[in-house]
C-alpha cells in the first residue's frame, strides 16, 4: 500500500469537489436527488452483504466447520475423485496445476482417483511424468487419462464424469471438478469432504487467489473481483446456497456428479428463449451444475479460509479489451441462467439467494442511471454538475474499498479506479448481453456460437440490437421524467 498514493488520491477529492460552487447542486436538485434516493438502496444492499459476509465468516462458518468435522470423524473417509480438464495451456502451469492434484490425492484419507482429461498427447506425457514424480511409493492412488477431441469442455466433463460413474462412487465420496490452471491446496479434501457429512449439502466451493505476471493493472484488477467475491459469497452462503460453483474448482457429492440428469446437464444445457428459439450452451458449465443442484433443493457450502490459486493470462494485448473479453462471457454465463433461477420459489432456494439472483438483473440498469442522469444535466443544466459526480465517484469508491479491505487487506490506489470501471462497463456489458444471449465464445478457444447466419441469424440480430437500443432509450427517458429534467416545473429550477 502506498501511503503517498493515497493522500494524492484523497487530496485530489478534495480539490476537485472544493471547485464545485454550491449553485451547481441547487440546478441539478433533480439529479442529486434521484442520485440519492438510488444510492440509499445500493448502499444499503452493500452494507447488508458486507454485514451478512463478517457474520458467515467470523461466526456461522467457524461453527458449520466444527460441526461437519465432528459428524465426518464418526464416518468412513471420503474417497476422492480429482477431474481436470487440459486445453491449450502453458506446459509450465500444467505442471504446477497436476503437481498440486497428484500432492492433494496422495493426501487424501479414503484413496483417491485423478482422470486427466486431455486433448494433446504431450499434455498426457507431462500428466503421466509429474504422476511418476509425486506418487512415486504411493498405492492409494488411481490415475486416469482420458484423451478426448477437442469439442470444448462439457463434452471433456461429461466423459470424464461418465468414467467416475462406472467407479460406482457413494455418497460418502467427492468429486473435485478442476480448470487446468488452478493450482489446488494440498488438504482439499480433508477440509471440504467434512461439509457432506450432513447429507443436505450437494457441492461448495472455495476462496480464490490470482496469480499473474506481467500485468501489473489485470492483476489488480483480477485481486479486486475476487475480494469482491468473497464477500458476496460468504453473505449468500449464510443462507445455505451460493451464486455459483466456480468453474476453477468447486467439490461435488460423488453420486450426484455421477447421476446420469447431472452429467447430461453439462453435457448438453439450453434454454428455450421467446425470441431467440433454443439457446444451448457452449460455456458456463458452472452455472449448469449450480442449477442442477439448485433446482434439486440441494444446499451449497462457501470456505473462506480454503483458497485455490488461478494462474490468469490477459487473453487480449490491451487491459481493457481482455477485461470485456471475460466480462462478456462471464455475464453471459450468468444471464442464461438467471431467468430460470429466479422461477424457483424463494421459498425453495432461499429468500436472499433469490433477492440476490434478482439484483443481478436490476444493478445493471440503476448503475447506468448515475452517468445517464449526469451526462443529460451536465448538457442541459450545468457542466460543473459532471465535475461534483467525479469527486462523488471518487469519494464513494475510495470508501467502499476500505470496507473490502477487511476482507482482502490494504490495496492499491488502483482499486477505486478499477471499481467504478468494473461497475460502469459492467453495467453495460451486462445490458449488452442481455439481449443476445445466443452469442457465446471460449476465451482460450476459437469455438463460438450464435453468429448472425443466413437470413434468420441477421433478422435475429437486428432484432437484438432494436431492442437493446429501445431499452437504452427508454432509461434516458425514465432518467429524464424522474428527475424533472423535462418538466415544466423542473426541480433543478432555482
Amino acid at each position: 500500500m502506498n501511503l503517498f498514493a493515497h493522500g494524492i488520491y484523497i487530496l485530489s477529492v478534495a480539490a476537485i469537489a472544493s471547485t464545485v460552487p454550491s449553485t451547481a447542486f441547487s440546478g441539478g436538485a433533480g439529479v442529486f436527488l434521484t442520485l440519492g434516493v438510488i444510492g440509499l438502496w445500493r448502499y444499503s444492499w452493500a452494507f447488508v452483504n458486507f454485514a451478512r459476509a463478517h457474520f458467515y465468516i467470523r461466526i456461522a462458518y467457524p461453527r458449520r466447520r466444527a460441526a461437519a468435522e465432528a459428524l465426518y470423524s464418526q464416518r468412513r473417509p471420503a474417497h476422492a475423485f480429482f477431474l481436470a480438464t487440459s486445453y491449450k495451456i502453458e506446459a509450465a502451469i500444467t505442471t504446477r496445476v497436476y503437481r498440486s492434484i497428484f500432492q492433494a490425492a496422495r493426501r487424501s484419507p479414503g484413496g483417491s482417483t485423478v482422470v486427466a482429461s486431455v486433448v494433446d498427447v504431450a499434455d498426457e506425457r507431462l500428466i503421466r511424468a509429474v504422476a511418476a514424480q509425486v506418487l512415486a511409493g504411493i498405492d492409494t492412488v488411481e490415475v486416469v487419462i482420458d484423451r478426448i477431441d477437442g469439442t470444448g469442455k462439457r463434452d471433456a466433463l461429461a466423459t470424464s464424469l461418465r468414467s467416475i460413474a462406472r467407479r460406482y462412487p457413494s455418497s460418502d465420496d467427492v468429486v473435485l471438478l478442476i480448470d487446468g490452471d488452478t493450482q489446488i491446496p494440498a488438504d482439499i479434501v480433508e477440509r471440504a469432504a467434512p461439509f457432506f457429512a450432513g447429507g443436505k449439502v450437494g457441492a461448495l466451493t472455495t476462496h480464490e487467489r490470482a496469480e499473474i505476471d506481467d500485468a501489473p493493472l489485470f492483476r489488480d484488477w483480477f485481486k479486486l473481483r475476487f475480494t469482491q467475491r468473497q464477500m458476496m459469497m460468504s453473505a449468500v452462503a449464510l443462507g445455505g446456497r451460493v451464486l455459483t460453483l466456480t468453474g476453477r474448482m468447486s467439490v461435488f457429492r460423488a453420486d450426484l456428479a455421477t447421476n446420469p440428469e447431472f452429467i447430461a446437464s453439462v453435457e448438453q444445457d439450453y434454454i428455450d428463449h421467446w425470441r431467440l428459439g433454443r439457446v444451448k450452451f457452449l460455456t458456463g458449465d458452472d452455472k449448469s451444475t449450480w442449477f442442477w443442484l439448485l433446482k434439486n433443493g440441494y444446499e451449497m457450502a462457501y470456505l473462506p479460509d480454503v483458497a485455490c490459486v488461478s494462474m490468469e493470462t490477459q487473453p487480449k494485448p490491451g487491459f481493457v479489451e481482455s477485461a470485456v473479453t471475460l466480462m462478456r462471457r462471464w455475464f453471459g454465463n450468468m444471464l442464461r441462467t438467471n431467468a430460470r433461477a429466479l422461477a424457483l420459489s424463494p421459498t425453495r432456494i432461499g429468500f436472499f439467494a433469490w433477492w440476490s439472483i434478482l439484483d443481478q438483473r436490476v444493478s445493471m440498469w440503476t448503475t447506468l442511471t448515475a452517468p445517464v442522469g449526469i451526462v443529460l444535466f451536465s448538457i442541459f443544466v450545468d457542466p460543473l454538475i459532471a465535475v461534483a459526480y467525479i469527486a462523488w465517484v471518487m469519494a464513494t469508491r475510495y470508501a467502499y474499498c476500505w470496507l473490502l479491505a477487511t476482507f482482502g487487506g490494504p490495496f492499491p490506489i488502483t482499486y477505486p479506479f478499477l471499481l467504478y470501471f468494473g461497475q460502469l462497463f459492467g453495467a453495460a456489458i451486462k445490458t449488452s448481453v442481455m439481449f443476445r444471449l445466443d452469442r457465446q465464445r471460449w476465451t482460450r478457444q476459437s469455438t463460438s456460437i450464435g453468429g448472425a447466419v443466413g437470413a434468420a441469424g441477421r433478422i435475429r440480430s437486428l432484432t437484438s440490437g432494436y431492442m437493446h437500443v429501445l431499452a437504452l432509450g427508454l432509461l434516458v427517458a425514465g432518467v429524464i421524467f424522474v428527475t424533472g429534467l423535462l418538466s415544466p416545473f423542473p426541480i433543478h429550477a432555482n
